[in-house]
């Protein structure tokens, strides 16, 4: 039941735009965006820093778009993006 809060969140956010980011966040990969890759980030307080972080990482990997597809944890939280070029 909590990871379908997780999940719930997790999409709700990702539909969300950020202005301070590059990347782009995703809900479904479409034909235009070629995959690069997985990335995660771990020790986040809540979803919100979770997701600036995951943001940050594909930045800094040259992405322009990401796709969160797993988030985990209570205090503490992880999570797992794909990244597209």
């Amino acid at each position: 039941m909590k990871s379908i809060k997780f999940f719930a969140a997790v999409l709700a956010l990702t539909s969300a735009s950020f202005a301070a980011t590059a990347a782009d966040s995703v809900t479904t990969a479409t034909g235009d965006l070629q995959s690069m890759g997985y990335i995660s980030a771990s020790g986040a307080t809540n979803l919100d820093s979770l997701e600036a972080k995951l943001a940050a990482k594909a930045e800094q990997a040259g992405a322009s778009s990401y796709r969160i597809i797993s988030t985990t944890g209570q205090n503490k939280l992880h999570g797992t993006a794909e990244i597209y070029k």
